[in-house]
């Protein structure tokens, strides 16, 4: 099962970004230790062609950003038993699997959008040592981007 995104883009009627089990899997996890999750990914060098997830609103996004899409975790959640509470402290304290919408806003840098525009993508993780600001680094994983060409209206 992925986890599409909701339509951002005026015009458009396809989910330009979706999320793997695995990935799902991951967000659930730091959802529960950090609280409400976003992604952004850049452009440039180094991680900056990894998508980068941060807790919500601690990366101020602006007129250079594009918003793709709202992936809401909160189903993928429900189902799973293996996940039942948060933290007793911190911004994950009292969550609860399943306990309302989760939704993850996925931005990319406008620059690197007009490189991307023609493509779905598919967020996944692997092991390997994500960057240091990301929140997936010390679980020993981190998020990637698989891509493919949008299907043709």
């Amino acid at each position: 099962m992925t986890v599409e995104a909701s339509v951002t883009l005026p015009g458009e009627t396809s989910s330009r970004v979706a999320l793997t089990d695995s990935a799902v899997e991951l967000l659930e996890k730091l959802w529960l230790i950090h609280g409400p999750l976003m992604f952004h990914q850049s452009g440039g060098c180094c991680d900056g062609s990894s998508p980068m997830c941060y807790p919500a609103g601690e990366f101020i996004t602006a007129e250079a950003d594009v918003l793709l899409g709202v992936l809401d975790i909160s189903t993928a959640a429900h189902d799973r038993a293996d996940l039942r509470s948060g933290p007793d402290e911190g911004p994950g304290a009292g969550i609860v699997a399943g306990d309302g919408p989760r939704p993850i806003e996925f931005w990319m840098s406008r620059e690197q959008f007009e490189y991307w525009r023609h493509t779905h993508l598919t967020v996944d993780v692997v092991p390997g040592r994500g960057s240091g600001f990301s929140v997936e680094a010390p679980e020993g994983k981190r998020f990637l981007i698989r891509s493919r060409l949008m299907d043709q209206p």
